[in-house]
């Protein structure tokens, strides 16, 4: 019995050991690629905001910023934040020319460029996305990449068809399937619908879907539609920053009357790239996103390409409190 007593607490001690190292364990940062069209809404503002607030707290890496919107100073506006969040080095890519050229109406773009940017600049002062992707992706360790996109699929589509080069030998798909692990976007409706960044360059949201080598998680319009937030950031946050001014801004003049806050579409997706989707959403799947040639979609749950999407778990203000408090997260002053 005196053994058999000793054994337990050996075991029971080491557990503990084993309990305790696990538990300190430091969780290593989510390597992210962030894709946006950033312009005919500004959602993508708060996205990028909570990327930034992530990336501060350990939680992931930005390996680069890619715009997939050809209007002229989406690439520069995604340089402003960067920059703001004392990131300037964060690659940016800009698109090829068959993207949409698609701007905000009250073109919220252009000022928050002459307002932040120390020198005007406009997408062709960066390298194309696609050269981004590749030159990012061939440096990084297999299956270690997330890619988050919310926008068009313009970028990814040219990245799938793309050739060898200097900086791999892979083509686009055999580079997108041995570095990225797993694909998150804002893109569709579930079960079945029609959704602005899908349908906006549909031939690349087909290609891309049907040739996506990797698992892909979609947080639907329906998703983000329900959850609103902005209205914090707006009044409370920094009056130096860009994500302030354009909250403010945008929630004034971007539709005939003023709105108090704004949807949540990109938001959620890049909450889900960066943290576990199962903490704030049902992952339903696998399945099949099925696009068809206009863009719209829907969903075939009897075949499985390894595709999932987001079902609303907790009530619409539990999930806008989280992505508020985090598009509050100021920088440190240097």
């Amino acid at each position: 019995m005196k053994r058999v007593t000793v054994l337990l607490a050996s075991i029971s001690f080491l557990a503990g050991i084993w309990q305790v190292t696990l538990a300190n364990t430091p969780v290593k940062p989510v390597k992210i690629i962030f894709d946006t069209d950033m312009g005919p809404d500004y959602d993508d503002v708060g996205a990028i905001a909570i990327l930034h607030a992530l990336s501060a707290r350990g939680e992931c890496e930005i390996l680069a910023t890619v715009a997939s919107d050809g209007y002229p100073y989406v690439a520069p506006t995604l340089e402003v934040f960067n920059r703001y969040y004392n990131k300037p080095d964060i690659p940016v890519g800009a698109p090829g020319a068959d993207a949409p050229n698609s701007s905000c109406p009250n073109h919220w773009n252009d000022s928050l460029v002459v307002n932040y940017l120390p020198q005007i600049k406009t997408n062709r002062d960066y390298p194309s996305a696609t050269e981004v992707y590749r030159k990012v992706l061939a440096g990084q360790p297999d299956q270690s990449v997330v890619v988050v996109t919310v926008g068009f699929l313009s970028n990814l589509a040219a990245l799938l068809q793309s050739g060898p080069d200097q900086f791999s030998p892979l083509n686009g798909k055999e580079l997108v399937a041995r570095k990225v692990k797993k694909w998150v976007a804002m893109a569709g409706v579930f079960p079945e619908g029609s959704e602005f960044n899908v349908i906006k360059h549909a031939d690349a949201s087909v290609y891309t879907i049907q040739n996506w080598p990797t698992p892909a998680l979609f947080s639907g319009f329906e998703i983000g539609e329900k959850i609103m937030t902005g209205n914090k950031v707006a009044n409370q946050g920094s009056k130096k920053s860009p994500v302030q001014w354009a909250y403010q801004y945008c929630l004034a003049t971007y539709d005939k009357k003023p709105s108090v806050n704004r949807n949540s579409w990109d938001h959620t997706a890049v909450l889900c790239a960066v943290r576990n989707p199962e903490d704030y959403f049902y992952v339903a799947g696998e399945g099949t996103l099925i696009c068809n040639p206009d863009g719209s979609n829907l969903w075939d749950a009897d075949r499985n390409s390894h595709h999932s999407f987001l079902v609303h778990k907790y009530p619409y203000q539990k999930i806008a409190d989280i992505l508020d408090d985090l598009m509050l997260f100021e920088p440190r002053s240097y």
